[in-house]
């Protein structure tokens, strides 16, 4: 897991000497942890979709950050690949460089609950696109939180961009 975990934080770095193992061994190290989390992802990366599932979401929420109606966050980050041959462009990022947009959400023990690698860089609204959306749109009183970079709607909360003093900037530290 190490040999993994140090890859995967310095993604093309394959070297293991510093571990005592060869640049083979980190391949096929990679390639196993990769693929086995992949294999048990949907086992383990569930979103909450029950009516229980919220109210529990929700009150686990409330009593940790005291944001009533929250069931969790909601980010953008996007990871770096190599180039497709087909439709590569859609691909590139601002920096030149070919990445793939991911969304994920978490809940409020940091355990992840949806995530969505389906899109490449070129789709700038995740969220009007994303699955997570289509579940939470209809729900009553359930929301995620996302940075100022999302926009506002009645499933998803953001930050004020340039608080006013008191309500504004207390909301924006919850």
């Amino acid at each position: 897991m190490k040999i993994c975990l140090r890859y995967l934080g310095y993604p093309g770095y394959q070297q293991g000497q510093e571990l005592g193992v060869t640049q083979a061994t980190v391949s096929r190290t990679v390639d196993r942890v990769v693929n086995t989390i992949a294999a048990q992802s949907n086992e383990w990366i569930k979103f909450t979709t029950t009516n229980h599932e919220l109210l529990e979401a929700k009150r686990i929420w409330q009593s940790m950050y005291k944001f009533p109606t929250a069931i969790g966050v909601s980010d953008c980050t996007q990871i770096g690949i190599l180039k497709p041959h087909r439709h590569g462009d859609e691909y590139i990022n601002r920096k030149g460089k070919p990445t793939l947009n991911v969304q994920a959400t978490c809940d409020a023990s940091e355990m992840f609950t949806s995530v969505d690698v389906s899109w490449p860089r070129s789709v700038h609204d995740l969220w009007r696109n994303s699955q997570t959306r289509s579940q939470l749109i209809n729900k009553a009183n359930v929301v995620l939180l996302g940075d100022d970079c999302y926009g506002i709607e009645p499933c998803l909360m953001t930050p004020f961009r340039n608080p006013t003093p008191g309500a504004q900037i207390n909301y924006n530290k919850l």
